[in-house]
């Protein structure tokens, strides 16, 4: 919740947040769902995400531009930062 709290009050439309088909992600990721690349860099970059872990896996089937994954780097993103 803390990291959808933080990207809302970044102006990112949140769409829903469930869980990922796996727990055992290392490091967080974002999923461009849309071949627009800069709309999964501009969520990278607000979270401190390396964008090396920008992948595309374009499905019209999502209405939405990118996916997040979140790693167990969970305490490095700048969402959890004071």
């Amino acid at each position: 919740e803390r990291v959808t709290d933080y990207l809302r009050n970044n102006h990112v439309d949140v769409v829903q947040m469930k869980n990922y088909i796996s727990f055992d992600i290392e490091k967080s990721m974002v999923i461009d769902r849309t071949g627009n690349r800069s709309n999964a860099e501009r969520i990278a970059d607000l979270l401190g995400i390396n964008r090396k872990n920008i992948v595309q896996q374009i499905n019209s089937d999502y209405f939405l531009d990118v996916s997040l994954v979140i790693g167990k780097d969970y305490s490095q993103l700048k969402s959890n930062v004071k």
